[in-house]
């Protein structure tokens, strides 16, 4: 590494601890009832973010069920005996908070932003409906039209979004990311208030379950918190899981989507592993470098030589899940601009990729790259609801902790050849996975969408 980035790493490095956030390594503690808590002391601000994170998503929902993830975490919020209806909405806003929840792949999680004194009143609320959610007179029934209206506007109105969620069933053919968060159609008009109920008592228990707290707290203090008002909810038995190993591709799969639509969109992907299912680590973090390369801002590979370049793209993105609980997709997605097709763009894709297969990436570039990465990574962690929602995800997916600390290490370990090992190995027609827009006439609007499609659903409350 030259001396300019040697010196500029080092000041990130020293910036992060000075905001408080290195020298503050998360402390876990594990309640008899199995509940894991994870404390990470964050004293900037009088604030502390409460989360509590449920293991368990749409990649655990078998056939005909698919959505009741989803779908429970909307009903998390239609009361207890204790506190019924909007409840708990309207004491967490009385008390000058924020909440809201998030459904994904690989597990469900709900947080609050409060005044660092009102945590208790978090984990009151919280461990009160992780016990004691009501399922009679809860409004199912509307509640199910609020998801399939939510269903019809994020996916089914959007020609990206419901090319992305084809493409994605065809690329996981036998991995559980073949379901779409929000659920089929089908599966939404007819799971009931029962099944719903059923999910929560399977999943929903404090040893399938883990409480992330940030903030202006003392870990002590938290744990005591943590054993008064979660530690007398009994565990149950979880769901036996079955292991999931995905099928053999057998060649380059392709799917087409027919929409009315201004533009055409690209997807392109390859099934690779992510950090908990990879044989060797660095397979999973030369991934994510190699996601640098192509699209790590403004000077990466895309942006400078198929958008502003060639201009053979208005846009292009890389999406990459480093910890992803099953086997992931490297996404590459894009629109042609108007004066190129759809097969020419994919071209342009596909020859970035075989450049990365036979020519070296130069030091300089990977030493560019390598510092923008780690410096996204270290600016993310400024808030104390990132740094909350990084250690929910790995708990969730199962890495631990430790691996979190070495995100750092091990991004600087990944070398030229490591990089054009990696695209040989997994960067092949077999793998490959192919999805395009095929705009039929419209009018004039269409709802704006992002380029790179994201992974998880999100649901505001």
């Amino acid at each position: 590494m030259n001396k300019r980035l040697r010196i500029f790493l080092g000041l990130l490095t020293l910036s992060f601890s000075s905001l408080g956030l290195a020298n503050n390594t998360p402390q876990t503690f594990t309640l008899p009832n199995g509940l894991t808590v994870v404390v990470k002391q964050d004293k900037r601000a009088p604030v502390v973010m409460s989360q509590v994170w449920y293991h368990v998503g749409s990649s655990d929902e078998p056939n005909g069920l698919t959505g009741i993830s989803h779908m429970l975490e909307h009903m998390m919020f239609k009361g207890t005996p204790n506190n019924p209806g909007n409840t708990f909405m309207t004491t967490i806003a009385d008390n000058g908070g924020q909440l809201n929840a998030m459904t994904t792949r690989d597990f469900t999680a709900y947080y609050e932003a409060l005044a660092k004194d009102k945590l208790p009143l978090s984990f009151e609320l919280e461990a009160d409906r992780m016990a004691n959610l009501s399922f009679e007179n809860n409004d199912f029934d509307k509640e199910r039209n609020v998801v399939r209206e939510e269903r019809r506007l994020r996916t089914e109105n959007v020609p990206r979004s419901l090319t992305y969620e084809r493409f994605q069933a065809s690329a996981f053919i036998a991995n559980p990311y073949h379901h779409p968060v929000v659920g089929w159609p089908d599966d939404i008009e007819n799971y009931t208030n029962k099944d719903v109920e059923n999910w929560y008592r399977q999943w929903y228990t404090p040893n399938n379950a883990t409480v992330v707290v940030v903030g202006d707290v003392e870990p002590q203090t938290v744990y005591k918190l943590a054993q008064q008002y979660f530690g007398k909810i009994p565990s149950r038995p979880l769901p036996e899981t079955k292991p999931h190993k995905a099928v053999e591709p057998l060649g380059t799969r392709r799917v087409a989507v027919e929409r009315p639509a201004k533009l055409p969109f690209l997807l392109i992907g390859y099934n690779v592993p992510s950090l908990t299912t990879a044989n060797d680590p660095s397979e999973a973090y030369t991934l994510e470098v190699i996601s640098g390369i192509l699209d790590g801002g403004d000077s990466a590979r895309l942006q400078k030589e198929l958008v502003r370049g060639k201009q053979v793209a208005t846009e292009a993105g890389v999406g990459y899940d480093l910890y992803a609980r099953y086997d992931d997709v490297f996404l590459l997605a894009g629109t042609p601009s108007q004066d190129h097709s759809v097969s020419q763009l994919q071209q342009a894709l596909q020859e970035q990729i075989k450049r990365l297969q036979t020519q070296p990436v130069s030091d300089a570039e990977l030493e560019r790259v390598k510092t923008q990465v780690i410096a996204n990574k270290i600016y993310a962690q400024d808030s104390i609801q990132t740094q909350a929602q990084l250690i929910g995800t790995a708990m969730s997916a199962g890495i631990g902790l430790e691996e979190l600390d070495n995100y750092v290490a091990n991004i600087q370990k990944v070398t030229p050849q490591q990089i054009q090992q990696v695209a040989k190995t997994f960067f092949t027609p077999t793998r490959l996975t192919i999805g395009t827009l095929d705009p039929l006439p419209i009018g004039d609007s269409t709802t704006p969408t992002r380029t790179t499609p994201q992974q998880g659903e999100h649901h505001g409350q």
